[in-house]
This record gives C-alpha cells, structure tokens and sequence, in this order.
C-alpha cells in the first residue's frame, strides 16, 4: 500500500509547519495561555487566509474537498506546536456535525462562515454523568409547536469561551441511556437562557460549563435525524479521534526529539548521558511506541469513512495505541530529564499535560478496549 502524501498534502504540511515555527514557539505559547482570552483572533483569521478552515468542506460550499489525510497532516503540525486555536471543536467537531448531518440551508449557511472565520463552534455532547456513553442524557429537548425547549447541562465543552454557536446533543425521548431517542441541535451562544461557565484546562487549553435552562431552539436548526441522532454523533466522535491521534502524534514526536536532544546536552560523571546503554534502551523504546502510533494514525484516518463497525473499531483501535504510548513516552520524557522535566519552564512537561488529556478526550484506553471487544464478538 502506497503511504506517501500527494504533493498537494506536502505544501500543506509545510504550510502549517511554517506557521508554527514562525508564531507557537514554546514563549508565545505560553503568553497566549497566560492572557485573558487564551487564544488569538489573529491566528483564527491566518488560519482561514491559508485555508485550513476550508480544507475538510465540499467546493459546493466553498471548501476545499479535502479528505482525512488532509485533517490528519493539519492535526499533526498543529500538535507539535500545541497549538490552542480551536481546529478540532470547530472544523473537526462542529463542522463533521454540519457536514453529516445538517440540512442543505443549514450547511449553506454555516459553513461558509466557518471558512472565513466568522463562526466558532463548539460540540457539547458530554455530561456529568455520562462518563464516556454518548447517550447517556439528561439533557432533554421538548417540542414546543415549531421549536424545541431544551433543559440540562453539557460539562467539559473544549473551545467554549470562544464560541458563537454550540451543537448540542439532547434526549427527545425514551430513557437516559437509551440509543434511541437521541437528537442534535445547533444553539447560538447568546440564546435566551443559555448560560456558561469558562476555565483554563489542565493543558493550557479553554473549557466551559453549558447550562440549559428553557433555551428555545427553532426546529430548522436539528441537525440529522430526529430521535435518530446517535449514529451521527458516534460517527462525528470518531473522526474527532481520528484527528486527535494525529495531535498526539506531533506531540509525541517533540516528546522524542527534545528527550534526544537532551540526553546528547545533560552530563553527568563528565559524559552525556545519552552514551549510558540503559537510557539509549528506553529512548528506543520511546522512539519504537512513537512509530506504532503513526502507523495506527494513519490506518484509523484511512478507514474513519468505511462502514460503520470497520470505522468503530478502527477508532478504538487507534485510541488504545495512542493512550499506552502517550503515557510510556511522556513519562519517560520526564523521567530522562529529572525534576524539571514537569516545572511550568520546560515544555516537556506541558507536551505531558497535553498527552493525558489526549488520553481520556473521547474515551480512555478502558473503555476503547471494551469496546473493540464488544465489537469483535
């Protein structure tokens, strides 16, 4: 199988490369964390001038038709930088929710603004209670002649302090954990009785709180089929993994190469340290999880748009290589570099922070692994 990138894909890569070395080294990095509003407008408007938004939308709606691979190489370089912009809530997230399932007024109306720029979103989809069950809600949404009331609370929604709009998953019937039952709303930020609470992640990144209270949603804004809205979100979640591996990849890649750099500087009884047969063993291993990874990245993007259980488990897949290899490479990562590899100065430390949350953003390696099974049998 031929897994070289197309020369367009090559001129992308090096698109975003280059912004990343030019404005996200570690220094920037951290004042755009620091600030008030934790990301920059700036970067979001460069970042439709080069067409990243528009690179995963159809040219019927002004993008670029780009595939998974195309996500997948965005992804990757964006990781390496840790970069905060919200890329996965909004192109990702946001629009493979429009992308999928929205209507065709719907999609001609929001899109376009996500390429220019103009439209944030942001997926609440996860709850309290819910641990990692999509549908698992207590979020309700009643009928309400040509509109829909919705009542609850969406917790840990990634991107929410920026946003404009929010697509919300809520119950239109049935029980609390029933697959059915299951329906998706775009809800614009400023509506009536919608409230949030903001704050900074553990990784530098930006959360909120969503709160419901009566919020009234017009009916031309479900998105996908009513009652029947499970399969799409499992499918939005899954591209979501597919591009996170992607992330975790560009992070795991500055986690190796800075742990390399290092052991080659620090010395100690008057030799590097990268000369002791022990740590040279454990930066192979390092380098060897890395490898694995890229490879499950690449199979989870090539196969996120096959059949659904082929898709499924692809994605759990993808998700327990990521996590196990993330956490044996960040911890080594650390421990090469002694004490200071988790002070708030060294960036070893954040490309950590980063990986756990990568670990359990859409699903720990537990419940990946149950999952794979369960679709084995």
């Amino acid at each position: 199988m031929d897994f070289a990138f197309t020369e367009e894909q090559t001129l992308l890569r090096n698109m975003v490369q280059r912004f990343v070395q030019d404005n996200y080294d570690f220094e920037s990095r951290q004042k755009i964390v620091d600030s008030d509003e934790g990301w920059k407008k700036e970067f979001w408007a460069q970042f439709a001038e080069l067409g990243l938004l528009a690179a995963p939308f159809a040219e019927d709606f002004g993008g670029l038709g780009g595939s998974a691979i195309d996500t997948m190489v965005v992804m990757e370089e964006l990781g390496k930088g840790m970069v905060v912009e919200p890329y996965l809530p909004t192109v990702v997230l946001g629009g493979g929710f429009l992308k999928h399932g929205g209507s065709d007024a719907l999609k001609g109306e929001v899109i376009p603004q996500i390429i220019e720029g103009a439209a944030v979103i942001a997926a609440a989809y996860a709850e309290p209670q819910g641990r990692y069950n999509l549908a698992d809600l207590t979020t309700t949404a009643k009928k309400d002649g040509g509109a829909y009331v919705l009542n609850g609370h969406k917790a840990v929604v990634l991107g929410g302090p920026w946003v404009d709009k929010f697509v919300v998953t809520a119950r239109t019937s049935g029980g609390q954990r029933d697959e059915g039952g299951v329906s998706v709303f775009l809800v614009d930020k400023g509506a009536d009785g919608l409230t949030t609470r903001d704050y900074p992640t553990v990784d530098g990144f930006r959360a909120s709180e969503v709160l419901l209270d009566n919020v009234k949603v017009d009916e031309a804004n479900v998105i996908g089929e009513v009652d029947g809205g499970l399969p799409l979100v499992e499918r939005v979640i899954d591209e979501g993994i597919a591009a996170i591996s992607a992330e975790a990849i560009g992070v795991m890649k500055m986690l190796v190469d800075d742990t390399i750099e290092y052991s080659r500087n620090r010395k100690q009884f008057g030799v590097p340290i990268g000369s002791f047969q022990v740590l040279q063993h454990r930066m192979v291993d390092m380098y060897l999880n890395y490898e694995q990874s890229v490879s499950m990245t690449y199979m989870v993007n090539i196969k996120v748009d096959e059949e659904e259980a082929e898709r499924k488990k692809a994605a759990s897949a993808a998700k327990v290589q990521i996590g196990k290899a993330g956490r044996f490479i960040g911890q080594d990562a650390v421990q090469v570099h002694g004490g200071m590899g988790i002070t708030e100065e060294l960036r070893v430390g954040h490309y950590f922070k980063r990986m756990t949350m990568i670990d359990t953003q859409f699903g720990n390696i537990d419940h990946h692994m149950k999952r794979y099974a369960a679709l084995s049998d």
